[in-house]
């Protein structure tokens, strides 16, 4: 079936249809991964987004039931430059074109997507559809929809729940939890309370945690501005770790400023360096913003870790409390393990604070 990929700015990309045979829209964004198409998929900080996927060969091992990073997917559409549903996979349980039509995700085969990308890179931040005429009516409704905002409201948790263990007891402020985040603390043995995006610092506390864990998720950080008073009411009190979205929501509880990238982060093979040790991690990452290194207060905050390819903020500690934060996706999924030593470090931490005496750090 003949479809289009349309961008606000007048561009058309011809192709051919899979997926779910619906118009969808939203901002579109380019996934470097080679691999692990499911879990990018599946991972809830693409949330509104269509996902253009520069692998030339998408799948190629259909659906698993191990990649999962959610059970309902919020993306709008997949954009790849070839797909084949012929999969020999010994994992496979259906193919991808089956999943997507399950799911009502619309999709489009045949991109130049090399061509999008170049595109893509000069322009900035952009609107797309998948239609089926690319006529000036598409064009005209796909320039004046306004994308929504509020999209950690939609894929958050709306009431919490646990994940029970006999370890640690750690709390999980769900931005738009992976999967593979949980199976990375269950290996760890802690005791899981997953809590919604507006649980208070007073609810946190009350459930007596040994730590905090705040999830990556969707958007712009400035459009969950409750969480960075739920941030200010805990950092001094309880062991916390933050990630991506948290990261940045960490940083704007501490006075810094969020800006757009130019060149966002979206793949599996960053290099991180450790500024302390010089340690240099290969991480996954999927970000459009990241903290204005002007805005930093050093007084407050401590640069721990840079991208090494264009120098941004990659990690925070707090200089007072036992707070930190990685703009990087510690547990991959895709991608390399490189930095689940991250998870491990705030493990440490818990036990170091639950050691002192009262409970300071």
């Amino acid at each position: 079936m003949r479809r289009y990929l349309i961008l606000e700015d007048g561009t058309s990309f011809p192709g051919e249809g899979f997926g779910a045979s619906i118009v969808t829209t939203g901002e579109i964004v380019m996934q470097m991964a080679m691999t692990g198409y499911q879990a990018t998929i599946t991972d809830k900080v693409n949330t509104g987004k269509i996902i253009a996927f520069a692998s030339p060969l998408v799948g190629t091992v259909g659906i698993n039931r191990d990649d999962y990073e959610s059970i309902n997917p919020a993306i709008k559409g997949v954009v790849v430059s070839n797909y084949t549903d012929t999969s020999g996979h010994f994992a496979s349980k259906m193919s991808l074109d089956q999943y997507l039509k399950n799911l009502r995700i619309p999709a489009i085969s045949g991109i130049d997507t090399r061509a999008l990308r170049r595109h893509l890179s000069g322009s900035g931040v952009m609107k797309a559809s998948i239609v089926d005429a690319d006529d000036e009516h598409a064009f005209d409704q796909l320039r004046a929809l306004v994308l929504p905002r509020n999209y950690v409201q939609q894929v958050s948790t709306a009431k919490p729940y646990p994940s029970p263990a006999t370890g640690k007891n750690v709390v999980v402020v769900d931005f738009g939890l992976k999967h593979s985040l949980l199976r990375a603390f269950a290996v760890r043995h802690c005791n899981l309370t997953i809590v919604p995006a507006d649980t208070t610092a007073a609810e946190i506390i009350s459930l007596s945690p040994d730590g905090v864990v705040l999830t990556d998720g969707p958007g712009d950080p400035k459009d969950v501005r409750s969480a960075e008073k739920m941030i200010q009411g805990i950092q001094d009190k309880l062991p916390l770790l933050a990630i991506g979205l948290g990261h940045e929501l960490f940083a704007r509880a501490n006075g810094a400023e969020i800006i757009r990238l130019t060149h966002e982060h979206h793949g599996i093979n960053f290099p991180v360096r450790e500024v302390a040790t010089g340690r240099v991690d290969i991480t996954t990452q999927n970000h459009s913003f990241a903290v204005d290194p002007q805005s930093l207060d050093t007084d407050k905050l401590l640069l721990t870790h840079e991208n090494v390819i264009d120098g941004s903020i990659e990690g925070l500690r707090h200089r007072l409390y036992p707070a930190f934060s990685v703009q990087f996706q510690p547990e991959g999924a895709p991608g390399s393990r490189d930095a689940e030593h991250v998870i491990t470090e705030f493990m440490e931490l818990m036990d170091a604070f639950s050691e002192r005496e009262g409970g300071e750090f």
